[in-house]
């Protein structure tokens, strides 16, 4: 079950320009059982209802006999509106190659079952997938978790494993550190710029992020730089690299923090030594001890080898 060879930080390009991924809700997962379907993963994908897209790709891929063996798996599922609210349509599946589409659902999959009971309570423990990729599960009180990702229907049986359904796509780092994922979105380049500018200084914050450090950046788009009166490049280049590395070691967390770790009101320590508050009510938001208003967070759970990415639409301010 080897994945193919794909041009990763292509694809990962591709992805992040169709990713809405939204935080995971906080409802609880059913802990019920369904009972045993008639066949193999396979057979439950191929004539499931809300599995059409999954069928799709695990049929480009060439997946369907993997997932008809003996196995056991686990597979984590996403749905079709999981698909679709994750920006991956049909058009999309069809866009990508056999091997990268190997890729991503073999990052779905474990080669053992794994009931919803028996999921680690983690917090985020680390997981070994099909693909020899590293997937993070949390089980706690308000459901079970991948990669921040809530698991909808638990524990649907079949001869060679078990599915559980997930509400979005889980999407791997493709083997990108922190920085090579903001510089694979277009979205992030005001970013990318900051992060070049400020490394110029006394302290190399590319190198930092860059390094077997784990961290969570909440990364500013570029109309949240637009908004904070850096319009373009030149602007960035501009300001003194101190400043810059001032305020984007402001946006960073030491650890990995998905969206279902956030609680309401917690006020984390940023690397640069002071605090952000995070609230939940009305939808998640990061508000900087300067800022008038909080940062709406607008996409999230952008997997990097060394930690994880949400996007914000304000620069957060000491």
């Amino acid at each position: 079950m080897q994945s193919k060879f794909f041009s990763r930080n292509n694809l990962a390009a591709a992805l992040f320009l169709t990713l809405g991924v939204a935080i995971a809700s906080c409802k609880k997962s059913s802990s019920t059982t369904t009972p045993a379907g008639p066949g193999t993963i396979a057979a439950q994908v191929s004539t499931g209802s809300d599995f059409t897209l999954l069928y799709a790709a695990v049929q480009k891929a060439g997946l369907a006999a993997t997932l008809s063996s003996a196995g056991p798996f686990t597979v984590f599922a996403p749905t079709d509106s999981a698909f679709n609210a994750s920006g991956i349509t049909s058009s999309v599946i069809n866009s990508l190659s056999a091997g990268e589409l190997d890729t991503i659902l073999l990052y779905h999959t474990l080669t053992s079952e794994i009931l919803a009971a028996n999921v680690p309570a983690g917090p985020d423990a680390k997981v070994t997938t099909a693909s020899g990729d590293s997937i993070f599960v949390t089980s706690n009180a308000n459901g079970v978790f991948v990669n921040g990702v809530q698991v909808i229907t638990p524990n649907i049986m079949a001869s060679n494993g078990v599915i559980h359904t997930i509400g979005k796509v889980l999407i791997p780092s493709f083997g990108n550190n922190l920085v090579q994922a903001v510089e694979a979105d277009t979205s992030l380049s005001l970013l990318v710029a900051a992060v070049v500018r400020a490394s110029a200084g006394s302290t190399n914050v590319a190198a930092v992020l860059s390094s077997g450090g784990i961290f969570t950046v909440f990364a500013p788009t570029n109309n949240a730089f637009r908004a904070a009166g850096f319009p373009d490049t030149s602007a960035i280049n501009a300001a003194s690299p101190a400043t810059l590395t001032s305020i984007l070691t402001y946006h960073v967390i030491q650890g990995r923090v998905f969206s279902s770790d956030l609680t309401q009101g917690e006020q984390p320590t940023t690397v640069n030594g002071e605090s952000v508050t995070i609230s939940l009510s009305g939808g998640a938001t990061v508000k900087g001890n300067s800022n008038t208003s909080p940062s709406n967070i607008i996409a999230t759970n952008i997997m990097a080898t060394n930690g994880v990415i949400h996007k914000i639409d304000q620069v957060l301010l000491p």
